[in-house]
């Protein structure tokens, strides 16, 4: 029987972030990871170059069921308490666009650097390890493996979700949950693609537009509020993807519709104001110019055509834009600032960049991660119901649950 004060299951961001701070408080850890090497997730961050975290991380960019659960953490750990980290050990980083950190020596670096001050801490870790069973006896916990029984006074779980199952992701701190009778919220699938049924016939000329990337305000209702993202959405053979859709499909509920806006609010005061001045100063400018030239103009051109042939009036599309009327003008309006579709699912687990749901805040402490009726038992990172928007704010969510929890494991 070995004994340790700490095991922690995962040797992911927030598993070896908290090994890190159990470790400098002497704290005899050991992380236990099933898969062959560390910090998967991280390897593949942002195509292996590592969106870190995000300069403007705040709670307004988490989802929850809680949605001042994550408000402790988020405040005693820092964007710059994380680059402070990588400053000590010479990393660089720059900024790519709306606070999304990126390390110049990319994901490995980032990785070395952890595993480089678990060592400096004394941490130990077991890689291609699996619990088969963990149990709670007289105030300590009880742990198995294929070939080591472990004993310790506390346990965390830094398992993630079953986002991206090839990685060896799964559903354990559910099961865990459940196993001490926590409640939880089911994973389902965040920032990922929407799937679209091209079977359908008002959806088949979409399958013409794959490839094509175009910014605009991509919405949906959610709890009766709409909510929206202004980025690039992007065509492709399955569906729509790209940062507005997989930022909007945390919050899309099937049945639902999305609502594309190619002209993203900018100045104006309203979507329909925006489309209807650019229509009035093209028939100004270009009076007698056809609507679907100047729309391709306006729009990646074998959108504009499609849109022209499928979307929008077909016979007011080939009139000289002088000749169209107030009334059609608005037509036009609200048709190219509230395109309505209606997919058929998401991509899944399969391509889901994180998980949303997770153990649910209410059984757990917002400032040392442990569960309220199980004491000793901890849990951090993805496994918790708190969903980061994309561009770094779940790792952020990662390093701050996993460094509070290291300061009380």
């Amino acid at each position: 029987m070995e004994k340790y004060d700490v095991v922690i299951i995962g040797a992911g961001a927030a598993g070896l972030m908290c090994a890190i701070e159990a470790g400098k408080r002497g704290r005899k850890t050991l992380v236990i990871e099933k898969a062959d090497k560390p910090a998967k997730k991280i390897r593949i961050s942002g195509g292996g170059r590592c969106n870190f975290t995000n300069l403007y991380a705040s709670p307004d960019n988490y989802l929850s069921s809680n949605p001042h659960f994550c408000k402790s953490a988020l405040s005693r750990y820092s964007p710059w308490d994380f680059i402070a980290l990588m400053e000590k050990h010479e990393l660089s980083w720059h900024e790519k666009k709306m606070g999304q950190l990126f390390c110049d020596q990319k994901s490995p670096a980032i990785i070395n650097m952890l595993l480089n001050e678990c060592a400096s801490a004394g941490v130990q870790i077991c890689l291609k390890t699996k619990i088969d069973r963990l149990t709670r006896q007289d105030e300590k916990f009880l742990l198995n493996t294929q070939n080591m029984e472990i004993e310790s006074r506390s346990v965390v779980i830094a398992t993630g979700g079953p986002s991206i199952p090839k990685m060896g992701a799964s559903d354990f701190a559910l099961r865990l949950a459940a196993q001490f009778d926590l409640d939880a919220i089911p994973f389902t699938a965040a920032l990922v693609p929407f799937a679209l049924d091209y079977h359908q016939q008002q959806n088949e000329f979409l399958k013409e537009l794959t490839g094509i990337a175009v910014p605009v305000e991509l919405s949906t209702v959610c709890a009766k509020r709409t909510i929206s993202f202004v980025e690039n959405i992007l065509f492709t053979h399955r569906g729509i993807s790209g940062p507005a859709a997989l930022q909007l499909s945390s919050y899309w509920s099937p049945g639902n519709a999305i609502n594309i806006n190619f002209f993203p609010p900018g100045d104006a005061q309203t979507e329909s104001v925006h489309v209807s001045e650019w229509l009035t100063e093209q028939q100004r400018a270009h009076p007698d110019a056809e609507f679907k030239t100047l729309l391709m103009r306006k729009l990646p051109k074998r959108l504009a055509q499609n849109l022209c042939e499928h979307v929008l009036d077909q016979n007011i599309c080939k009139l000289p834009i002088k000749q169209i009327t107030p009334v059609q003008f608005d037509a036009l309006a609200r048709q190219l600032s509230n395109w309505q579709l209606f997919p058929s699912g998401t991509e899944g687990m399969r391509t889901a960049e994180v998980s949303r749901g997770g153990v649910n805040t209410d059984e757990l402490s917002s400032k040392t991660f442990e569960c309220r009726s199980v004491k000793g038992l901890y849990f951090i990172g993805e496994s918790v119901d708190v969903t980061g928007h994309l561009g770094g704010f779940n790792f952020q969510w990662a390093w701050a649950s996993g460094w509070c929890a290291g300061q009380f494991v």
